[in-house]
Formats: C-alpha cells, sequence, structure tokens
C-alpha cells in the first residue's frame, strides 16, 4: 500500500489519523513548539494539508531536494532552529501506544540535555529481534538516564537472544533529544563535510512562506549518512532513556496485527479500510481492503490485503518478503 506518491507516513494504518498525523500529536500541547518537518519535495502538499487538518501546522517544512540520509536531514532542521533549542527527532512512520510514558522519558532526558548530552530512547526489548539496532546499556547518570555503553549492528539471532536474557540492552528506536548546538558541534567533529554542505544548502535556501528549499548542489554534497554512524556511535556524552511505551516501526504487516485490536479468534479485519471483510470459521488472520470485499472461510494465520487492483495473500510471519515480492512485480 505505501508508494512513492502515497508512503507509510502518510496512510491511515492503526488509526483514523496517519502516521504523520499520529507523530505530530505527541508533540503538542505547552511543552512542545511548532513542529519542524523535513520531507520530500514531492509530498509537500500532501504534508501540509495532513498537518493543518490536526491543527500542528509546521514552523518549517524543509523539502530535501534528494535524500541523504538522516543525519543530513537532521542537520537541516537544528540549522533552522539553532542555538539551545532540544530538538525532539521522530521519524514519522512510528507508533507509539503510550504517549504519556513517552512523555515522561522526554522529561527523564531533559536535565541532561540542557548539559550538552545527545539522549537516544531505547525501546524496551520483549523478543530477540534481529531486525533492529540494539543499545548496551551503561551506568546511570541521573534518574532512568544512562550512559550508552556502545551500539549493537542489527544482530544474528543467538546474539539477539544473549542480549535479550542479560537484561542490560533495548532496542534501538531511532527517537532522539538534544540541543541543536549540540548535535551541530558534535558534526563538527565528526562528520564536517556534511556539516558544511548543510550549512550551505540551508544559507542558500530558497524561502516560500514556511516552506524552506534547500540548495540542491549544497545539499548533494554531504555524505549520506545515517545519525547513528556520523554522530550517536561517535560522540562522547551519549545517554540512553530505557522506555516502555508501545512502540512499533511497523515494519511489516506482522507488526500491524500485532499492534491491531482483535476479535475473540484472533482476527484484525479491515481496520481503516473501507472494503468489507466477510470471515467465517476464521483464526488469527489480517485482512484489510481499500474497496474490494474479501470472503475468507476456514483458513487461520493469513494476512490478505487488497490495495487498488493488488491482492497480497501470505502466510503470518512471513510478511518481511513482501521486499523480494515487491522487486519482482518492478522487473
Amino acid at each position: 500500500m505505501s508508494t512513492p506518491a502515497m508512503p507509510k507516513q502518510m496512510l491511515a494504518l492503526t488509526a483514523d489519523d496517519t502516521m504523520l498525523q499520529l507523530t505530530a500529536k505527541r508533540a503538542q500541547g505547552e511543552a512542545f513548539a511548532a513542529p519542524i518537518v523535513v520531507a520530500n519535495a514531492r509530498h509537500v502538499e500532501m504534508v501540509e494539508a495532513q498537518l493543518q487538518a490536526v491543527s500542528a501546522a509546521p514552523q518549517a517544512l524543509i523539502l530535501e531536494p534528494t535524500g541523504r540520509n538522516t543525519a543530513p536531514a537532521i542537520a537541516l532542521a537544528a540549522l533552522e532552529v539553532a542555538g539551545e533549542t532540544p530538538l525532539l527527532v521522530m521519524p514519522s512512520d512510528h507508533v507509539i501506544l503510550d504517549v504519556p510514558a513517552f512523555h515522561a522519558a522526554i522529561q527523564a532526558a531533559l536535565p541532561l540535555v540542557e548539559q550538552g548530552w545527545l539522549v537516544t530512547f531505547g525501546i524496551d526489548p520483549h523478543a530477540p529481534e534481529t531486525g533492529y539496532g540494539w543499545i548496551r546499556i551503561g551506568e546511570e547518570i541521573a534518574g532512568g538516564v544512562h550512559r550508552v555503553a556502545n551500539f549493537v549492528e542489527k544482530p544474528p539471532l543467538d546474539a539477539a537472544e544473549a542480549m535479550l536474557a542479560a537484561g542490560d540492552h533495548a532496542w534501538n528506536g531511532g527517537i532522539f533529544l538534544f540541543r541543536a548546538d549540540a548535535y551541530l558541534a558534535a558534526l563538527a567533529t565528526h562528520a564536517p563535510e556534511m556539516l558544511t554542505a548543510c550549512e550551505q544548502a540551508i544559507g542558500n535556501a530558497r524561502r516560500e512562506g514556511t516552506r524552506v528549499f534547500p540548495d540542491a548542489t549544497s545539499f548533494a554534497a554531504a555524505p549520506s549518512d545515517s545519525i547513528d554512524y556520523a554522530v550517536m556511535e561517535k560522540a562522547e556524552r551519549v545517554a540512553v532513556v530505557a522506555v516502555s511505551m508501545g512502540w512499533s516501526d511497523l515494519g511489516s504487516w506482522d507488526a500491524l496485527h500485532e499492534i491491531s485490536a482483535r476479535d475473540a479468534e484472533g482476527n484484525a479485519h479491515g481496520a481503516q479500510g473501507d472494503g468489507e471483510v466477510i470471515a467465517i470459521d476464521t483464526k488469527n488472520c489480517l485482512v484489510r481492503s481499500d474497496g474490494a470485499r474479501i470472503a475468507l472461510v476456514g483458513v487461520e494465520d493469513l494476512i490478505v490485503v487488497a490495495s487498488g487492483n493488488d491482492i497480497l495473500i501470505l502466510p503470518r510471519g512471513r510478511s518481511q518478503e513482501v521486499k523480494a515480492l515487491i522487486e519482482a512485480m518492478k522487473r
């Protein structure tokens, strides 16, 4: 269902609101300023309309001329605010079911952030997940805040099982909190070429109201790198707040089934879809349609998705293989 024209962030997958809208609503209230959104230029009207609909109009909408990964994207936002302003960095396609727990973790991190620490939020792990990076939690610095001992790449299953059993690791959820100037200072130390390119891109940006169009030539010169590789794994003062907040990166249909409301037979039928679903003697299935009527009899542990003219049917537990399927469809 996620396409270049309508990416996952713009879809209503878990609620009436889209993933982008749910993300924006997590950062509303007196404690938060209006958001800064970094997005693909082709989605500008869609982003503005969706945020306006939930009273979350951005103070700046930075429109990347090309994708350069997360470290340069965050640098553009940090340069837009500059100074000692704390930045809460959130991917716009994650699920957080317990927002009060998330806000409590932010409050715990803020005193360290004000001292210049770079803080990441570690997700309390409940499975030996091999699809996420992990964080080894070091000594406690302040209440609920620990030094990051080290970051761990996506591990093989035996390593993931060992980390889960040890109890001193968390999943790397890719959510961060730090002062804008602290992040830019870390870039100056560890990725100066990237910082220079982003400074030039913002300095020569074209502006139309809240829309910011970074200079394409300058931004293209920025190395494409993630914030983890470019900064977090190299900086000195990096801390983690471990939090259990019902988080998911919603990376698969299996993940959506896991967090969806289910009936007594374990089925999640038609959540946020417009199509009719009829299920008889059906167990533990995720069924979703944007129009076509889907009927199931005597089946279990299936994922069935109808999107336009495309129909996907696969066993639960194998939804990561959709990536290979999409590549085959392209060919």
